[in-house]
């Protein structure tokens, strides 16, 4: 009797990207999205060439429980910043929390999200209704660096299917140490999102210091708004330029703890 090898090559009919699987189905989820403003000289300095920052400068904080098939629901954060390329307005991710490792090694390999492994919290004290308290936060090595306090106070209108784009830098260090493999990869997603409960929050958006995760450098200015909701989303994705290595360069370390094995800052 033969014995299957499950690290021996694979046959082209065994052969899947599980990742794009995973975004082309419409997962759902429940998603706490705060928007504020921030000064626009900081949103310009983060964005790379040749994104451009739109206005007025929003950040978008998003802290997710995301619920996929029979497994366990998964905490999901994006803190990314608007920005614009070729006339397209979106936004441009500096950090991604995730709670567990299959959700960030997939996004990171197969679109360029600037993942990492965290604690992503969102807590309600009971349903989606009018008067529920909530907490969402981000951690990461000790630090609590975002969190939402608020209560839902009033159900919102569904919105129409819409179609949100994100912008993201696909690329791999060189094993010298010196740049990249290639040219950076310039990647377009589009989720395209169907909402099937809205409420607006009545709360604040807490920023704290972090070495390894410093979003506290874009302090709220004026917040916009925040929203929890139950939400899916498919989404595609695609590299429609590359970029010269030396424009990506100065911007790579957005994706890495700053951790020196020499002890130098």
């Amino acid at each position: 009797m033969a014995t299957r090898i499950r690290y021996g090559a694979r046959t082209p009919e065994q052969l899947r990207n599980r990742e794009v699987e995973a975004t082309s189905v419409g997962t759902w989820a429940t998603s706490l999205v705060a928007i504020y403003e921030t000064d626009p000289a900081l949103v310009a300095a983060v964005l790379p060439p040749p994104l451009v920052a739109s206005v007025p400068e929003h950040v978008r904080v998003t802290i997710a429980r995301v619920d996929i098939r029979d497994l366990p629901p998964f905490g999901a954060g994006t803190f990314a910043v608007g920005a614009g390329h070729d006339g397209i307005t979106g936004d441009y991710a500096l950090t991604m929390p995730m709670s567990t490792e299959q959700s960030v090694i997939g996004g990171r390999e197969t679109f360029g999200e600037p993942k990492k492994i965290a604690g992503v919290r969102l807590d309600l004290d009971g349903e989606l209704a009018v008067g529920t308290r909530l907490t969402g936060s981000f951690a990461r090595l000790g630090v609590t660096y975002v969190e939402i306090d608020g209560r839902l106070v009033e159900a919102l209108p569904l919105p129409a299917d819409r179609v949100r784009t994100s912008f993201y830098l696909k690329f791999q260090p060189a094993p010298d140490g010196k740049g990249f493999d290639d040219d950076p990869g310039l990647v377009h997603v589009q989720r395209r999102e169907k909402t099937r409960a809205l409420f607006r929050v009545d709360g604040e958006v807490i920023l704290r210091e972090s070495r390894f995760d410093p979003v506290a450098d874009l302090p709220v200015r004026r917040l916009v708004g925040i929203e929890i909701a139950e939400r899916s989303s498919v989404q595609t994705g695609a590299i429609v330029r590359r970029l010269p290595q030396e424009d990506v360069i100065p911007f790579a370390h957005q994706r890495y703890d700053n951790l020196s094995p020499v002890g130098e800052e």
